[in-house]
């Protein structure tokens, strides 16, 4: 009698996880196992865009991922009155894809640039008014020899030291 309740009980153990088994197939036939989720999850995961744009309450723009105009990666960031302030970048590849970080004036010309530059990558600042140069401070991309040019109010360039 014991041998017959324990093999009842092993046969109904059996029984209930087999059905659980079969249950859970026939109550959802098209999900996928698990390695095939995980990578469509990871697929889910990308979001492929020619621009992405963030908005404000109003609606207004106020930042976007894009294409550069010359073709380089870039996140603007705009103003209340949507003038493009600051650029985070890379130039086009013409330009060596440099990085760079762009400070715009209310008029939207650079005020301020820092980048690379040169097949050396060597960092440069540009300061400028009214888009005019006045001011490079960097390393020079011949020699990485730091320099600094100022520009007077004519254009007129004056080495203050290094070469460039």
């Amino acid at each position: 009698m014991q041998q017959t309740i324990g093999a009842g009980a092993i046969g109904g153990l059996l029984g209930v996880i087999a059905g659980a088994y079969l249950a859970s197939r026939v109550a959802h036939p098209s999900t996928p196992p698990p390695a095939a989720r995980l990578a469509h999850e990871r697929a889910s995961d990308v979001v492929s865009a020619s621009r992405v744009q963030l908005v404000d309450a109003g609606g207004k723009v106020r930042a976007e991922l894009a294409m550069s105009g010359d073709g380089g990666p870039a996140l603007f960031f705009y103003d209340s009155a949507g003038r493009n302030r600051l650029v985070l970048g890379l130039y086009s590849a013409a330009e060596g894809e440099a990085p760079s970080v762009v400070l715009n004036d209310a008029q939207q010309r650079a005020a301020g640039i820092f980048r690379l530059f040169g097949s050396r990558d060597t960092p440069v600042v540009v300061l400028k008014s009214q888009g005019q140069d006045r001011s490079i401070y960097g390393l020079n991309p011949a020699s990485a020899e730091p320099f600094l040019v100022n520009y007077d109010g004519k254009g007129s360039k004056n080495d203050a030291f290094g070469n460039y």
